[in-house]
């Protein structure tokens, strides 16, 4: 800010002094006849051309400098971002060309894995399945067992109840009166034994 503010104060200096030394100039040139035309003159203009841009060339040497390096730094900044910039951009598109080149062999392994992962789970599950089927055939042949004891204990029990009625039926059927006496009288000699 400093710079530009020097530069605008010499540029003002310099075109001051431009317009005051060419005012007598201009004020000769009306009045009368033309004396730059002569030798004269014309070493006049030379020298006033050397004194302007002499001076004009030692205020740009003493205050432009600082002007002109500030202005490099920063056209030397400004670029050396911008090569940072463009080195961290061909590094990530270097990566980014890494992972596309590669995403082939991504797909492959991951495809690989899968598979590896699938065999390994229907592995599991068929033997989880034939486990759970073992269970259940165990299940089923105890539950078989139980319903064939249960189912032979209700056979006994309805032969045992069929042979006590056919035995009832045999017994009633011989029956008479004379056997019946007979077993009164062999049911009170008993009782009579196991008074005494």
């Amino acid at each position: 800010m400093k710079s530009c503010r020097r530069f605008g104060l010499f540029a003002a200096t310099a075109l001051a002094t431009i317009f005051l030394a060419a005012l007598p100039v201009l004020a000769a040139e009306q009045a009368e006849a033309d004396p730059a035309d002569s030798a004269t003159g014309l070493a006049f203009r030379w020298l006033n051309f050397l004194i302007v841009f002499g001076s004009v060339g030692y205020l740009i040497a003493k205050h432009g400098g600082g002007f002109f390096r500030a202005n490099a730094k920063a056209i030397a900044a400004s670029i050396h971002e911008a090569t940072a910039a463009k080195v961290e951009a061909e590094r990530e598109l270097s990566e980014v060309e890494a992972k596309v080149s590669n995403l082939g062999q991504e797909i492959a392994h991951q495809r690989v894995a899968a598979q590896r992962d699938w065999a390994v789970e229907s592995e599991r599950l068929r033997a989880s399945g034939l486990a759970e089927i073992e269970k259940i055939k165990q299940a089923a042949a105890g539950e078989l067992t139980a319903s064939e004891r249960a189912a032979q204990q209700q056979l006994r029990e309805i032969a045992a109840s069929m042979a006590v009625q056919r035995a009832a039926a045999i017994v009633s059927a011989q029956m008479n009166t004379e056997v019946r006496a007979r077993i009164f009288d062999s049911f009170l000699g008993e009782l009579g034994r196991t008074a005494n």
